[in-house]
């Protein structure tokens, strides 16, 4: 049954030192609050260390947005400060790097109270700082999924994402502040919404695009990013089995192994079917497939990947489902 209409709804924007990035999103969001079917307001969490974005947000409506200090480094202890925050029915999480299109808060807002979802996840589009190179369009590494409005999921990424707090709190959900340097954060807490009865529902006309910066069009970046979404996605499954038997976890582990060395065997073959083809796209969607398979089989043997690299070691973090150290 569709929850009622919300008293209020924030717009959490998180952001690390991109100053340019959080300038430019910053008057398209406020502009989206002061459109929204409901009342809104935005909500900035500075995760730098030295609160660099709060100039800039104090120089605006200080009836629409509002500015938090988050000095926990990493980007689960950012998430879960918005939620505490947030003191409203409704939040919607996007990027410092994202700029919404036209209606997106209110086409969010419309699914969410005709389907009385958890979550309401909408499409990211990316545009780049340059033409990428040939090899990187070939491989449709940027090219993200998009399905009808409506489509029921169990995972989500956190980047274009509505909750219903009054559903979120019920459970007793929060971000793993474990995995605030490690990146899959937003894989747990989605996955772990769908597992506990929350529906998540897409909601394809709420797009917003994402800035690609330079530094991301290369191979390497786009082939580490690959290996990092395999690598946590085992961390995270493995730590949704963490109250299970240990002969259970083991045999889990075993299953992420063999679906990475398929990845890997079916990615190699791939890529030898563009040599011998001279096809880009079989070479480059073959080395991401095997990438992601790497990044499969190391998280199911306790190998961490830390995507969000700080001065936090890893050691510290104490994930269930293990790690190496160094």
């Amino acid at each position: 049954m569709a929850n009622p209409s919300p008293e209020t709804v924030v717009i959490a924007v998180l952001t690390y030192r991109r100053p340019d990035d959080l300038a430019a999103a910053l008057p398209e969001l406020l502009s989206q609050a002061r459109s929204s079917s409901v009342p809104a307001t935005c909500l900035v969490i500075d995760n730098d260390p030295e609160a660099g974005a709060r100039a800039l947000v104090d120089s605006l409506d200080q009836t629409l947005v509002r500015y938090v200090h988050e000095p926990e480094p990493g980007i689960a202890a950012a998430r879960s400060r918005a939620l505490a925050e947030a003191g409203t029915s409704l939040l919607v999480f996007i990027d410092d790097d994202e700029l919404p299109s036209s209606g997106w808060l209110n086409l969010l807002l419309e699914v969410q109270r005709t389907t009385g979802a958890a979550a309401v996840v909408g499409p990211v589009i990316s545009e780049y700082a340059h033409t990428p190179d040939p090899w990187i369009a070939a491989g449709e590494f940027f090219t993200r999924r998009r399905m009808p409005t409506g489509t029921i999921l169990t995972v989500a990424a956190t980047n274009n994402l509505l909750l219903d707090l009054r559903q979120v709190r019920r459970i007793g959900l929060d971000f793993d502040r474990r995995f605030g340097l490690l990146g899959g954060e937003d894989t747990l807490f989605t996955r772990s919404l769908a597992t506990q009865g929350g529906k998540m529902v897409w909601c394809d006309e709420a797009i917003v695009v994402d800035r690609v910066p330079a530094q991301r069009l290369t191979r390497s970046w786009v082939l580490r990013r690959a290996f990092s979404s395999g690598n946590s996605w085992s961390r995270v499954d493995l730590e949704l089995l963490s109250d299970t038997p240990p002969l259970i976890r083991l045999c889990h582990r075993i299953q992420l192994l063999l679906a990475g060395l398929v990845r890997i065997v079916g990615g190699g073959a791939r890529v030898v079917q563009g040599i011998l083809a001279r096809s880009m796209a079989h070479r480059a969607r073959g080395l991401r497939t095997m990438a992601r398979g790497a990044g499969l089989m190391t998280g199911a043997v306790g190998y961490v990947y830390r995507e969000y690299r700080r001065t936090q070691p890893v050691r510290a973090l104490g994930l269930r489902s293990g790690h190496r150290n160094g």
